[in-house]
């Protein structure tokens, strides 16, 4: 099937990011203001990048610019573009200040929030001419991230398919009822099953966290609902959300403890087995990037020096 051939030569720099700044204002005035562009030449710029496309990227109407079909794809792919150019011109300042080169690491949030900080800091102490870049995700993101190319190593709850991914084992950690202080199961340290507290209207992560997908699959299993109230994007978050009685919440027993002390909450170990985690370190199957392995290596060996995991087969 034969593509249309557009002349990529006419999207120079300026005018796809006056494009984006047309569909994230809607106004091609504010658009040309903050390109630093005459309005004329901001007109003219995007009438020269319609007719290279050969579609229309905005409606004009009276308030302003609403994005096509063709402009939404447009904008989505420029983004990307001045994105990967934004990191490109870092990486070359980074060169000149003796940074040898950038490593893309993806992690979920149990990892971030418990055990990377100090680890990224001590690995940036041992080998200054490298920059890890960390983003990020909840697992099963974190996972599509490295699979897609767009990580060189993650950082996972273990859980989400690792087909054609390289893992090793990183950390372990402990789920955790979080409760506000005067509720009914608050007052004890014994061990609750996850089933007996399917009564309650719960806060979690958002989709794709892998401790809500143990909760969701523990309720389907026992056939009951999950009341799920709220979904937010941080431990922070949730705490918050447990401490105005919206909810109970699971959450990783190191990184909430911190939080659960400073709001006064209450929290209670789980009996399910699932609430004793692996996380996993990964890179793509077959990685032989010596720069990355080496992260690799040390996260992975860091982790098993400090803390002798079992290892599941």
């Amino acid at each position: 099937m034969a593509t249309a051939a557009y002349n990529l030569a006419r999207f120079d720099l300026v005018s796809i990011r006056l494009a984006v700044a047309c569909a994230q204002t809607g106004s091609l005035t504010a658009a040309a203001r903050d390109s630093h562009l005459a309005l004329a030449a901001a007109s003219r710029r995007i009438r020269e990048l319609e007719s290279a496309l050969g579609d229309t990227l905005f409606e004009r109407h009276a308030r302003g610019l609403l994005p096509t079909a063709a402009g939404r794809v447009f904008v989505k792919h420029g983004l990307t573009l001045l994105q990967t150019m934004e990191h490109l011109g870092g990486e070359l300042a980074d060169l000149r200040q003796g940074i040898a080169r950038h490593i893309s690491l993806c992690a979920s949030s149990a990892a971030i929030s418990q055990f990377l900080p100090t680890l990224l800091a001590q690995y940036g102490q041992l080998h200054p001419q490298v920059r890890v870049d960390l983003e990020e995700q909840v697992s099963e993101a974190v996972v599509t991230t490295l699979r897609e190319g767009r990580a060189d190593v993650a950082v996972f709850v273990e859980g989400p398919d690792t087909t054609g991914l390289a893992t090793r084992l990183f950390r372990e950690d402990e789920l955790v009822l979080v409760l506000p202080a005067k509720h009914r199961l608050a007052g004890s340290k014994t061990p609750l099953a996850f089933v007996d507290t399917l009564d309650e209207e719960w806060v979690s992560l958002t989709a794709g966290a892998a401790m809500l997908q143990k909760q969701q699959q523990t309720a389907l299993a026992a056939n009951r609902p999950l009341k799920l109230r709220m979904q937010v994007r941080s431990f922070d978050a949730v705490c918050h959300m447990v401490a105005s009685g919206l909810g109970i919440a699971v959450l990783p027993k190191g990184a909430s403890l911190p939080i659960v002390k400073g709001m006064k909450l209450a929290w209670r170990p789980l009996s399910d087995s699932w609430a004793q985690r692996r996380l996993l370190v990964a890179t793509a199957l077959g990685q032989n990037d010596a720069g990355i392995l080496a992260l690799v290596d040390f996260l992975a060996e860091a982790s098993q020096n400090a803390k002798p995991g079992r290892r599941k087969q």
